[in-house]
């Protein structure tokens, strides 16, 4: 079924821009910022803006199919909606808001373990495709207890996020004296920054569940993922807000499709804000790309129609990309149709959007 937004937001930016107008200042910095001087931050984006298209003609591309699959299940596009703390910052139903528009348009969602209303309501509100993500806080015992609970619960995988041993400085928050509510009651931290490659061996070896891990930046860590037997491996930066001075990670993507050498699902977020930029991910060897700020945007602008709304939008952009490319498929992409390229305007959180440049974004 349609958003029913069709008219309202005819494009992405558009969104985007009710987005802004809904949120107060401290949560859209919390939304659109990095850490420290945002550098991997607008790294992502120019990573993504760096490469161009090889088109090719003449190819039959009167139907276009723009499914895909991810861990053995089809979805509707190759895009999931990414975990983000606080979610409920956007829109008052959170997670469980995120869990029906993924239900509706049959996209992944990975729900963070920071996002209210948790996960056992985030699993009633719909029955949608769902992964959860954890935030390391406690023991083993602890850990066993979250993968009890999200198998019981229905959810096809489990994320450890591999990249918060230290919490960062996110300059726009201590600016805005913004503190997030998870962060307000957050305990246990020493917990994430002994996590090891001991803990993911132990997870292997005792539960069944398929493992993602969240936050891989190297090809070593990548071939480690997968010696241990890693399900998923998930390029990621945090968005930038994690280390700065980081790499984008459109850039990380080549050497960590080399080094896992088909052993593992790769998905890749940071900065995929355009169905080309979907395009440009498969192309390079992901097999999902994680939206994060978009998702929060749909959901700011209108809750769950809202979100539809994005992922409709993304569905045409990409079909119309596929199609430009002489392409009717996602599995007869390589990186054959991509080149080397100098971006064209300076990288920065909305530059996927040069209409809302003039408008201070």
């Amino acid at each position: 079924m349609p958003s029913n937004l069709q008219d309202k937001f005819q494009t992405l930016h558009e969104i985007v821009r009710a987005a802004r107008l809904s949120l107060a200042p401290a949560p859209w910095d919390y939304l659109a910022g990095g850490t420290e001087t945002e550098t991997t931050l607008r790294r992502n984006r120019q990573a993504l803006d760096s490469i161009a298209f090889r088109p090719r003609v003449l190819r039959n591309v009167s139907k276009i199919d723009s499914t895909s699959t991810l861990f053995g299940r089809a979805v509707r596009i190759p895009v999931m909606i990414a975990p983000v703390g606080s979610v409920e910052t956007f829109e008052p139903g959170g997670g469980a808001t995120a869990a029906r528009a993924s239900a509706e348009f049959n996209v992944p969602q990975m729900l963070s373990s920071v996002c209210n209303p948790g996960l056992e309501a985030v699993a009633a509100a719909a029955d949608n495709f769902r992964i959860f993500q954890l935030y390391v806080r406690g023991d083993d015992a602890w850990v066993d207890e979250h993968v009890k609970r999200a198998k019981d619960n229905g959810y096809a995988a489990f994320c450890l996020t591999v990249d918060t041993a230290t919490y960062s400085r996110r300059e726009r928050d201590l600016a805005r004296r913004f503190v997030k509510p998870w962060r307000a009651r957050a305990t246990g931290q020493e917990f994430q920054a002994a996590l090891s490659w001991d803990h993911v061996k132990r997870f292997k070896d005792l539960h069944d569940i398929p493992l993602i891990l969240k936050g891989i930046a190297t090809a070593e860590d990548a071939a480690l993922a997968c010696d241990h037997g890693v399900d998923g491996v998930y390029v990621s930066n945090h968005g930038g807000r994690q280390l700065d001075h980081g790499r984008g990670s459109t850039d990380v993507l080549p050497e960590v499709v080399a080094a896992v050498r088909g052993r593992a699902t790769i998905i890749v977020d940071g900065a995929f804000m355009r169905g080309t930029d979907v395009v440009k991910a498969i192309a390079l060897g992901a097999q999902a790309v994680g939206l994060g700020r978009l998702s929060c945007c749909g959901l700011a602008a209108a809750g769950q129609a809202g979100l539809v709304r994005v992922f409709e939008l993304l569905e045409e952009e990409i079909r119309i990309c596929l199609g430009l490319l002489g392409v009717d498929r996602f599995s007869a992409l390589n990186s054959s149709y991509l080149h080397p390229a100098s971006p064209v305007r300076p990288a920065h959180v909305a530059s996927a959007f040069p209409l809302l440049e003039e408008e201070g974004y």
